[in-house]
């Protein structure tokens, strides 16, 4: 029974914060929390239809399609809606429940800006370490074969890897971080394509972006503890000296010139 109550302790420890705000704001206004979740949802599912049709694979193709051999300029302005075109060698579905779950879980706890931004830096670091991979080529330990350049590299799963670290590191729920770091670093051993290590790359530019995060956060802490000593301080010690007033009484004991 003691294990048990352990692993119970533990658990709650490591996802009972993160567990409790998505509580309390599904509990109060349901899918209403989540309308960003909800439309990424019903775009991915658009696109993957449109890009099943004769006439929809072009248009796709343009707007959101990234490849390592693209100029530059070009995969910049894909890049944003290329994490909602579903990759084509993998099942819709479950890239919309990902889509779901990962984004209504950071749109809840962190707000829909923060996680639209978090998850395009992941899928940008995907992007732009694919062109260097494919430049370093395979003498190098993280290069990539000339073939990946003609890859399509779309859908939202580094957006998604991305997200729960930086969600692991907000919560402090150091055991999952770990967790999700090493499957990706197994993925990539076992499994060694463009996807894997593109699943890293996004995990180092999310943990940038929480080391950018946590300073401008301490920094801020650290000012308004200075800014409430300042307010304490003054009460105390104006600089002046006592005030006494002129019009005391004299006593019988006070000295008279």
């Amino acid at each position: 029974m003691r294990p048990v109550t352990s692993l119970r302790t533990a658990a709650r420890r490591e996802w009972g914060p993160l567990l409790s705000t998505v509580r309390c704001a599904l509990s109060g206004s349901r899918l209403r929390a989540v309308p960003m979740a909800l439309g990424a949802v019903c775009l991915t599912a658009l696109l993957q239809v449109v890009q099943n049709q004769s006439w929809g694979r072009r248009p796709v193709d343009v707007v959101g399609s990234v490849r390592a051999e693209d100029p530059l300029w070009i995969a910049l302005l894909r890049t944003p809606l290329s994490l909602f075109v579903p990759a084509p060698d993998l099942p819709v579905w479950g890239a919309l429940a990902q889509v779901m779950v990962v984004f209504g879980i950071a749109e809840i706890c962190r707000g829909r800006w923060r996680t639209l931004l978090i998850a395009y830096v992941a899928t940008l670091a995907g992007t732009l370490y694919a062109r260097a991979g494919v430049a370093v080529g395979t003498d190098g330990l993280f290069g990539l074969p000339a073939s990946d350049a003609h890859v399509v590299d779309t859908g939202p799963s580094a957006a998604v890897v991305g997200i729960a670290v930086y969600l692991c590191h907000a919560y402090r729920a150091w055991f999952t971080g770990a967790v999700v770091i090493t499957a990706m670093v197994v993925e990539v051993v076992l499994k060694n394509n463009l996807a894997g290590k593109e699943h890293l790359a996004a995990i180092v530019g999310v943990l940038i972006l929480c080391g950018f995060t946590a300073r401008r956060d301490r920094r801020r802490h650290l000012r308004a503890r200075r800014g409430q000593d300042l307010r304490v301080g003054a009460g105390f010690r104006s600089g002046a000296p006592p005030i006494r007033s002129s019009n005391l009484r004299r006593g019988a004991t006070q000295r008279r010139s």
